[in-house]
């Protein structure tokens, strides 16, 4: 392996930019340096080159693989429809994928870079920084240990705003159902509802989706997911419905209390131990909870776990040296990506689907 991982960014100013910092993560990751930025508006790319302090400016991103032969690649523009072309460019060079979420647009397009990076045994990382955290561990560990009494439910909202809807499926809820496999919960079928201004889902309704999402629908969704041993996981969005301060988070609902969990790298999470789920009839409190426990105090301080990104490249560049899976690798995007797929699947055929997903096109494609 090499001392120091060769990284080339590519942005797309005014079409998903540079993501959430996915270009000046590697700035704070000793064991790599970025050797080139490629981006198709000029203005764009000579920012990101003083931004990155890099020389060697592309237009193309081909033409930066080709010249460059990284060892990594930063796919970080927000906007969708480019990742797959880009990643399956990559793979075919042998080239290691830093990637923004959302992973693709439609299942078919995952099992493409899925068979790509399989083929050539690169290594494909998202940027889910939620599961990438020490929270997580500490989570799973009070679920197990029965801080919360035996699982009932999991309820997931979107952010709710202009976006509510399908677009908040895709944009938030990719991050929300990263959750729910993140703490080790596997989907085994879908059963789901999408209205537009009240009316279901038809042909009619659907439009070219914002930031390349392709065709996409829907300004309220009601989706429920079957996991094992009877618990379901619910994600729901309703555009303009958000709050301030927000309702964006998963809620993990047991017989003895509820889990409360944000995104982000140490995210903010609480529990109320309280069988009711209501403090004003019992007087319960929630109680904050650090990756050390339930009122403990975050321990966890260095600047690493300040940063979105820092952990997901950790983690990425382990999984290359070991030849392991990255926890939020492409085989997990994919399942993302099938959830949400799923969602309007069912929408389509009015009638619960199984998992994984028979249908691989964008669903919304399909309708009558």
């Amino acid at each position: 392996m090499p001392e120091t991982y060769r990284v080339a960014v590519y942005g797309r100013t005014g079409k998903g930019n540079y993501g959430h910092q996915l270009d000046t993560a590697w700035l704070d990751v000793p064991q790599t340096q970025i050797v080139a930025v490629a981006d198709e508006q000029p203005q764009g790319r000579a920012a990101a080159a003083t931004r990155l302090k890099v020389d060697r400016t592309y237009a193309s991103y081909v033409q930066m693989l080709e010249d460059e032969k990284p060892d990594i690649i930063a796919i970080c523009p927000r906007w969708v429809d480019q990742h797959a072309e880009i990643a399956l460019a990559a793979a075919e060079r042998g080239v290691h994928i830093f990637m923004e979420k959302p992973f693709c647009r439609s299942p078919e397009e995952a099992d493409a870079i899925v068979r790509a990076c399989e083929m050539r045994h690169v290594k494909l990382a998202l940027a889910h920084p939620t599961g990438y955290s020490p929270m997580m561990t500490t989570l799973k560990k009070l679920i197990a240990e029965g801080a919360i009494g035996q699982v009932l439910e999991l309820r997931a909202r979107g952010k709710e705003d202009r976006r509510g809807g399908g677009e908040d499926l895709w944009v938030l809820g990719s991050h929300m159902l990263d959750l729910i496999l993140a703490l080790g919960y596997q989907p085994q079928w879908c059963f789901a509802r999408v209205l537009q201004n009240g009316e279901p889902v038809r042909k009619e309704h659907v439009v070219a989706g914002n930031e390349g999402l392709g065709p996409l629908a829907g300004d309220t969704i009601h989706a429920t997911f079957g996991l094992a041993d009877g618990i379901t996981a619910t994600f729901q969005s309703q555009r303009n419905a958000g709050g301030n301060p927000t309702r964006y988070a998963l809620q993990v609902y047991g017989s003895r209390g509820v889990l409360d969990l944000q995104e982000g790298t140490l995210p903010p999470a609480y529990i109320l131990q309280d069988s009711a789920w209501c403090p004003g009839r019992t007087g319960a409190t929630w109680q904050p909870i650090s990756s050390a426990g339930i009122g403990v105090a975050e321990p966890l301080t260095d600047a690493r776990y300040k940063r979105r990104n820092q952990l997901a490249i950790e983690d990425l560049l382990h999984a290359i040296e070991e030849s392991g899976e990255p926890q939020c690798g492409m085989y997990r995007g994919r399942q993302i990506v099938e959830l949400i797929a799923a969602v309007f699947e069912s929408h389509r055929l009015n009638a619960p689907v199984t998992l994984p997903l028979a249908t691989r096109v964008n669903p919304l494609t399909l309708l009558d």
